[in-house]
């Protein structure tokens, strides 16, 4: 997979709600391709995190700026001809949408030829609640689990869009190993 991504700028999306593995995932990918990642979160406004931290979902309102600053650092490398990992949740189409338009070429509903592609980690609720709950006891994410059934209740992904889905239970190298096989 890695050796055809040198023609030309990609951006992998490792999405899905909180408590997937995104960040570990994400940056893994990083590393077999070789390639820059980005953390989105470093990308919320203060009050965005804020609004999280005290268990108040974010509006479309408050996603849209974020998820238009990621669209435009994405673009950046991609027409640089660099691939580019990114984490994000992006649970509905229309915030996918946004991250596709960081490919120039993309035209709307043209989903297989779009340089933007997207992974779904998924996991039982009850394994992404355990794992929001050890990550805030320890201080290491300001999501709490009660924000967890709000992104759950967002989540739609159309089989159209050629989403690949990923089970975010197995191990990190069987993840891996899942994510590099896939056609894209």
């Amino acid at each position: 997979m890695a050796s055809h991504l040198k023609d030309y700028g990609q951006a992998f999306v490792i999405m899905g709600v909180s408590g997937t593995g995104k960040s570990t995932v994400a940056e893994m990918l990083a590393k077999a391709l070789d390639c820059s990642f980005l953390e989105a979160d470093d990308f919320h406004s203060q009050a965005n995190k804020d609004k999280m931290r005290k268990g108040v979902p974010l509006t479309d309102e408050d996603r849209f700026p974020w998820l238009e600053a990621l669209r435009d650092v994405v673009g950046k490398i991609m027409s640089s001809s660099k691939n580019v990992t990114l984490t994000c949740s992006a649970l509905q189409k229309k915030y996918r949408e946004i991250l596709r338009s960081a490919d120039a070429d993309y035209k709307p509903g043209q989903y297989t030829i779009c340089r933007v592609k997207f992974i779904c980690l998924e996991a039982p609720v009850e394994v992404i609640a355990d794992r929001i709950r050890r990550r805030s006891k320890d201080g290491k994410h300001f999501m709490p689990v009660s924000l967890l059934q709000s992104q759950l209740d967002l989540l739609q992904i159309d089989e159209a869009e050629g989403v690949i889905r990923v089970d975010a239970t197995m191990s990190r190298e069987a993840i891996l190993e899942s994510i590099l096989t896939s056609h894209f």
